[in-house]
């Protein structure tokens, strides 16, 4: 989220016009189902908790939760008039092995093991609702197999036309400084923690309801970071040798 303050034009060119070719991709070719990544960003600071797909979500704090609701808005578009069968998925602080370089736990695995200071923001006062990749995988494959009938009747996220929207999080928020721990514990080896203010784009908690995905296609978390981080460390320090 952060680097779409520096790099705005690349988020549009990605993220709008990127998945604008995709929906006339998968209009033209007629697809079964099309299923695309949201993110838990377009929840902004909702001040309800948990965040629901049903809750109002016009306020993004980042050009990059903008793009997402804009991709969810377009998406809809799409399904009323071609009749498209899609679901966006609101993934939740996604982590595990072969994430990118640039995510939260990559960055602090990494800085732990190097003795390099880890910049935390809001001076550690943050929950985030990490869900490990397997859970993520899980969600997703569940998801695709089961397209939104085109009936009428309302999806989750309001919509009556072949288009939902489903949150994948973990259903449990944690607070930051508990999984730097964990990387501690992981790694052996203390943090240089370097306290910071507060970030515009940033949100206090993120908290995902995942009653209607549940409900719906029976998906149910299986990994506490208490798991997942030991595992990813595990993983990381094979991937880098260190």
């Amino acid at each position: 989220m952060r680097y779409s303050l520096d790099n705005p034009l690349a988020y549009a060119a990605s993220n709008l016009t990127g998945h604008l070719v995709i929906l006339e991709l998968a209009r033209h070719r007629g697809v079964r189902h099309m299923v695309y990544a949201s993110s838990s960003s377009v929840y902004g600071n909702n001040a309800k908790i948990p965040f629901s797909v049903d809750d109002p979500v016009e306020h993004p704090i980042s050009l990059y939760a903008a793009t997402k609701r804009a991709d969810e808005l377009v998406s809809e578009s799409y399904a009323h008039l071609y009749r498209t069968p899609l679901t966006g998925l609101r993934f939740f602080t996604v982590y595990g092995p072969w994430s990118r370089p640039d995510m939260m736990t990559w960055k602090c695995t990494d800085a732990v093991l190097a003795g390099r200071p880890i910049q935390v923001f809001n001076r550690g006062e943050m929950q985030r609702d990490f869900t490990y990749i397997d859970d993520i995988v899980a969600g997703v494959i569940a998801v695709l197999d089961h397209p939104p009938t085109d009936n009428g009747n309302a999806k989750p996220g309001g919509s009556v036309s072949p288009h939902a929207l489903y949150n994948i999080g973990n259903n449990r928020p944690e607070h930051l400084m508990r999984m730097i721990g964990l990387i501690e514990e992981a790694c052996g080896k203390k943090a240089v923690i370097d306290f910071q203010p507060m970030q515009p784009s940033d949100v206090a908690r993120t908290y995902a309801d995942i009653d209607a995905i549940r409900a719906d296609l029976g998906y149910e978390p299986t990994t506490p970071i208490d798991v997942g981080i030991p595992a990813f460390v595990e993983w990381f320090r094979s991937y880098t040798g260190r």
